[in-house]
């Protein structure tokens, strides 16, 4: 059974960082890419980031150069740093998987499916 377990999620100050983890158990990680997405209240959810199975990582341009997606398959995980934190940042941050595809080219929701509980990032001071 496929499980997806994000943690990492915190309160940080504007201009802060956290690092993201998602744990993936019940699949064979480096046949899969991997997305990460945040949800605000009232707004829909939206791509972050995704990285390939070989790597190859793609970002949304709110978060391009601030933020970075690896991946550790001997670990059975992914990461998401998370540098100078904005309050628009503030979400709910999910990871997926994609079961069609081992590359990263989208970042809609409805391209991935399964998805974990997400974990809460808030940016305030």
């Amino acid at each position: 059974q496929l499980q997806l377990a994000e943690s990492g999620g915190g309160l940080v100050q504007p201009g802060g960082s956290l690092r993201l983890s998602c744990a993936v158990s019940g699949i064979t990680l480096d046949l899969y890419a991997i997305g990460w997405f945040r949800q605000a209240p009232g707004k829909d959810r939206v791509g972050v980031s995704c990285i390939s199975n070989r790597g190859r990582a793609n970002y949304a341009d709110l978060v391009k150069g601030r933020f970075t997606i690896s991946r550790d398959n001997a670990k059975r995980t992914v990461y998401l740093q998370m540098n100078t934190l904005q309050p628009e940042d503030t979400a709910i941050y999910y990871c997926a998987v994609d079961f069609d595809s081992d590359v990263c080219a989208q970042l809609k929701p409805y391209e991935y499916d399964s998805w974990g509980q997400g974990t809460q990032v808030t940016v305030a001071s």
